[in-house]
């Protein structure tokens, strides 16, 4: 560790499987870990020194602690990480206004947009505390290899490249690969996006279509994406990097995907609400399919694969229909 990053204590606000790992990893790195959440699953995190719930193979290591005391927590740190659902990030980033108005940075690892106002989490964030430098981490991550020490790499962008380059540096390791980027726009467009095409990989894959249409759906999906994040302000590029094709793929591709596991779960007849209860963990993807829908409506661009995933959850659509309806467009170039 350097001098850049030696002695800060981190906040990692949210106790999920995703905010448990990346406290874990730097609390490992060498740095004080307060791992903020609701004090029933705290006191079990203290009591247990792990997360039963979601990495229940992976100790704390000592520089780790959970806190229900959000006050307490940002009292007591120098960084906070947020990694709470996209759903509650408003609340959480209000709440730390309202506790530290002064604060002068805030990161996530959140991926999502606001349900609220289809606004990107960074566009929230400067709403409620303007003028702050931001940072969202995003890539091809799953919790539990994190936490095991897997071989990783992420993208953190920011609008300030200090603030890039000083978390970088923190989340670094032997087995922890982090790159710099500016286009937090893109980035935030890439982590968000791959849920929707995700859900769509795993009914494509639950109706049996085989390898040849989920390379299709991949392929296509990441055209859409790049029309919406380009329609926005995105650079092209970022799409072709870890945040964009490498979390898509990791995402359309893997069973640890709870939004993966949602379209398959649909293909056999299951409920949202049945299949929400048998992943038993937040799926970013449900929220998101009707914000990017509803966002590429405001912006006219055009998303097949999202307006058949928003269909199929919040319409009613089959989704051996949608894939009827996605195969007779009218025919295009690919250019």
């Amino acid at each position: 560790m350097s001098s850049l990053t030696e002695d800060k204590r981190f906040a990692v606000l949210g106790a999920g499987s995703w905010g448990t790992a990346l406290a874990i990893l730097l609390a490992h790195n060498g740095h004080q870990v307060t791992l903020w959440g609701l004090p029933p699953e705290v006191d079990a995190l203290n009591r247990d020194r792990c997360n039963k719930r979601y990495i229940p193979d992976i100790p704390f290591p000592d520089n780790l602690t959970a806190n229900s005391d959000l006050e307490e927590v940002l009292a007591t740190t120098d960084e906070v990480l947020v990694v709470v659902p996209s759903h509650a990030f408003r609340t959480v980033v209000d709440q730390i206004k309202t506790i530290n108005p002064n604060i002068g940075r805030l990161s996530w690892a959140t991926k999502g947009l606001d349900p609220s106002s289809r606004k990107l989490l960074s566009e929230v964030a400067h709403e409620l505390l303007p003028g702050i430098d931001v940072a969202v981490l995003s890539g091809p991550t799953f919790a539990k290899e994190v936490a095991a020490g897997f071989p990783t790499a992420i993208t953190i962008a920011s609008n300030s490249e200090s603030y890039a380059k000083f978390l970088a540096e923190a989340f670094s390791s032997d087995t922890f690969r982090a790159y710099t980027s500016h286009d937090i726009i893109g980035v935030q467009i890439g982590g968000a996006s791959k849920n929707v095409m995700a859900i769509g990989a795993g009914m494509s894959d639950g109706l049996g279509f085989g390898a040849n249409a989920r390379a299709a759906l991949i392929t296509r999906g990441l055209a859409e994406i790049t029309r919406l994040g380009a329609a926005i302000g995105a650079h092209h590029e970022t799409f072709m990097g870890l945040a964009g094709l490498g979390d898509l793929t990791l995402t359309c591709t893997d069973d640890q995907s709870r939004n993966r596991r949602l379209g398959l779960a649909l293909t056999r007849g299951l409920t949202i609400d049945e299949a929400k209860a048998e992943i038993q963990q937040e799926i970013e993807g449900i929220n998101t399919a009707r914000e990017v829908y509803f966002k590429a409506k405001e912006l006219g661009v055009e998303m097949p694969i999202t307006d058949q995933v928003y269909r199929i959850i919040y319409e009613g659509q089959s989704p051996r229909e949608a894939v009827k309806e996605l195969l007779h467009r009218a025919h295009k170039s690919e250019d």
